[in-house]
């Protein structure tokens, strides 16, 4: 694919590293070189000018401390007044001698806040990429609260925000939120997923030369991803081959959903779509192309709208589950139609929930888990979902997290926070429909295709949300609306 972001873990990153150590490959040399460019580039941006400049750097005991050492010292040639704080026991001694030789100097810990608050760049070298997430403890802890008391300044990471978790994105403690992460060799999975991914500001990766594992450990797509994974129609296509879409959404009090989701699959191409409930003639009304009633289905939306006890909707959507289950098509489980869901699936049937539903789905199934738990560890409670049930689970939020077979796990991070807006979620139920729909061979013959096209969903559905009112408020009518012009503009990228 295009220009997707894959990450690695921190002990895949490690293993990746003891060849080249072994080798006596320079890796720290590399990094700190790679890491005093770009905070040069962010002097730059910042005052026009790298002489001059302030930069205090928090210095921890291990690797990572030494990386920022060593930048530090190329920083201070460059006619930059660096000063260093040793938060630790140790300091890397190598980084620590380069440093001192280049004019920089060691300041005391009870003079580095005030330091700090003057300074142009805060460069983070405390924790590396062995930190849990339980946050930065002790007098780095302290002095981090300090300094952001007093307003920090820029603030660059090295390899990672100091206390973030690295591998899940946890944040539990103290973290020293970044506006720059310099990466090296991967990017960490905890640098995307919430709710400490947003710690990290804007991510660079920096090329270490290191041979990793073929199979990643998290991906996120990007717009240029797109064309691989969307069924676009062949010259000979005809609308079965397309695919053709069962929807039941909606109810008597809620035809709107019904009317979203349906003209979201309309406007991102499915073939047809057939529309099962008690909404068919605003449905219709809307949408004149969708055809209300029984028929030839590849894929299902049921939920969006739904209440559990309404007793149409209920029979409709267990009808439906009866064929995912034994046909094997494709399915959108959304809304009401999750605590409908049968003990097991398969991947072939994404489930979208929120915080709060995917709990409900957890708790039904025996863990002891609440809202709150699936925020703090998302990516953890979205592959247990996907372990209890078989399904692919999209966790929706202000990161959008997939979970599916095979140990597929996606993050996307596309939509502004207009979204968050009744319907959207319809939207982009229809959405991943019709994509599911257009591609439901493909899903068989490789079930975690499913979590791919989940992801491509939430990005092409962010994306138009970006679209159709850049930087303002947005209705999931509009959203739907700039489906077809996003889709276009991505497949042609």
């Amino acid at each position: 694919m295009g220009d997707v972001l894959q990450t690695w873990t921190s002990a895949q990153v490690r293993a990746a590293e003891e060849p080249l150590l072994a080798a006596g490959v320079p890796l720290m040399e590399r990094a700190a070189f790679a890491l005093h460019v770009h905070v040069v580039a962010a002097l730059r941006e910042l005052r026009g000018a790298v002489a001059g400049a302030r930069v205090v750097v928090l210095v921890g005991s291990g690797n990572n401390g030494g990386d920022a050492l060593y930048a530090g010292a190329l920083l201070a040639r460059r006619g930059v007044d660096v000063r260093a704080v040793l938060t630790g026991a140790r300091v890397h001694e190598g980084g620590l001698a380069a440093l001192l030789r280049a004019g920089g100097r060691v300041l005391h810990l009870e003079d580095a806040p005030a330091a700090a608050s003057g300074a142009d760049v805060l460069l983070d070298g405390v924790l590396g990429i062995g930190t849990d997430g339980s946050g930065l403890r002790g007098a780095a802890g302290a002095l981090v609260e300090e300094i952001v008391a007093r307003g920090r300044p820029y603030v660059v990471a090295v390899d990672v925000p100091s206390g973030l978790g690295v591998d899940d994105g946890r944040r539990e403690g103290v973290v020293l939120d970044a506006d720059l992460t310099v990466t090296f060799g991967a990017a960490k999975p905890g640098l995307l997923l919430p709710p400490g991914g947003r710690a990290a500001g804007r991510v660079v990766l920096v090329d270490l030369g290191l041979e990793l594992p073929g199979a990643p450990d998290m991906v996120r797509l990007e717009p240029s991803d797109v064309a691989d994974l969307w069924p676009v129609p062949a010259p000979d296509a005809h609308k079965y081959t397309r695919g053709v879409l069962g929807v039941v959404a909606g109810s008597r009090a809620y035809q709107g959903a019904a009317v979203l989701t349906t003209g979201a699959a309309v406007r991102a191409g499915v073939g047809m779509v057939r529309y099962l409930g008690d909404a068919g003639d605003a449905v219709v009304a809307a949408h004149p192309e969708v055809v209300v009633g029984h028929g030839r289905v590849q894929a299902w939306v049921f939920g969006p709208g739904v209440s559990p006890d309404d007793a149409g909707q209920r029979r409709r959507i267990e009808y439906a589950f009866e064929h995912v289950l034994e046909r094997g098509e494709a399915a959108v489980v959304d809304a009401g139609a999750l605590e409908l869901l049968p003990p097991h699936v398969g991947p072939h049937a994404v489930l979208t929930p929120h915080a709060g539903e995917l709990a409900r789905v957890l708790s039904q199934r025996g863990e002891d888990v609440d809202r709150r738990a699936v925020e703090a560890e998302p990516l953890r409670w979205a592959r247990r979902a996907h372990e209890l049930t078989g399904a692919t689970v999209l966790l929706k939020g202000p990161v959008t997290v997939v979970a599916g077979a095979q140990g597929a796990v996606y993050a996307q991070a596309d939509a502004p926070p207009w979204l968050a807006t009744a319907g959207a979620g319809d939207v982009l139920a229809g959405l991943l429909g019709a994509l599911l729909a257009g591609r439901v061979d493909d899903v068989h013959d490789d079930p975690s295709l499913a979590a791919a096209l989940a992801a491509t969903a939430a990005l092409v559905h962010g994306r138009a949300a970006h679209r159709a009112t850049p930087g303002g408020p947005v209705s999931a009518r509009e959203v739907a609306d700039a489906l077809p012009g996003t889709i276009a503009e991505m497949l042609d990228a």
